[in-house]
């Protein structure tokens, strides 16, 4: 029976709704569709190759996640994150992001301090190319990767839609945000690298507070009246 299921399991795909779903999230978080652009069924269908079918599935979707706001009569724009929402996302970050440093400083090993050390000369290399939906991703990968090292599978578990958030509002800044970011991100891993939980947890406390900064500044500018 195991070895039956296995087999059905393996000759599924994954439904159109979702690909779309995957699609226009991306396409969102790449700053591709700008916060405030309108998406119609039709241009979605276009751009995706599908019917319209799909595409009203997945911008209800898209809807529950906060990436989309549709509207009477207008129909549906991509969300323009708020200063609440940022506050909201940020009060979780700073409780997340903290035990994890601490938790990473006590427990990373050399290779695990070697990964992070790798992906900082990613994000340094992607910012001098100014390759900024690369940069907000290698972003979300370096912290989801201190969620890993802290060893604690809880933090890791709950942070996975968030950190789809952190990188949309990270890539909408990054033009004048990412060269500071990852100049503090080095202080970061630096202190994880140095074992000490407590200069650990004040590294990412600190970067928390400039990159909260950045992304209420760029809300009240209106993502730069798109």
């Amino acid at each position: 029976m195991a070895e039956d299921l296995r087999d059905k399991l393996g000759a599924q795909h994954l439904p159109l709704r979702d690909q779309v779903l995957g699609a226009l999230r991306t396409a969102i978080i790449d700053g591709d569709y700008l916060p405030g652009e309108r998406l119609t069924e039709d241009r979605l269908a276009e751009d995706f190759g599908v019917s319209r079918n799909p595409v009203r599935e997945a911008l209800r979707v898209a809807e529950a996640e906060g990436f989309v706001v549709i509207l009477p009569r207008r129909g549906a724009v991509v969300a323009s994150p708020s200063s609440g929402t940022i506050a909201d996302m940020f009060a979780v970050r700073e409780r997340l992001e903290a035990l994890a440093a601490r938790l990473a400083a006590e427990r990373a090993t050399a290779a695990d301090v070697a990964s992070l050390r790798a992906l900082l000369d990613q994000g340094r290399e992607a910012t001098q190319r100014q390759d900024l939906a690369r940069v907000a991703e290698l972003n979300s990968t370096l912290h989801l990767r201190i969620l890993q090292i802290s060893g604690n599978p809880w933090l890791s578990s709950i942070a996975k839609s968030l950190y789809l958030h952190v990188q949309w509002i990270f890539r909408l800044g990054a033009a004048e945000r990412a060269p500071h970011s990852w100049a503090e991100h080095i202080q970061l891993v630096d202190a994880i690298e140095s074992g000490d939980g407590d200069r650990a947890e004040r590294a990412a406390l600190d970067h928390l507070d400039a990159a909260s900064a950045a992304a209420y500044e760029n809300a009240e500018g209106g993502y730069g009246a798109h």
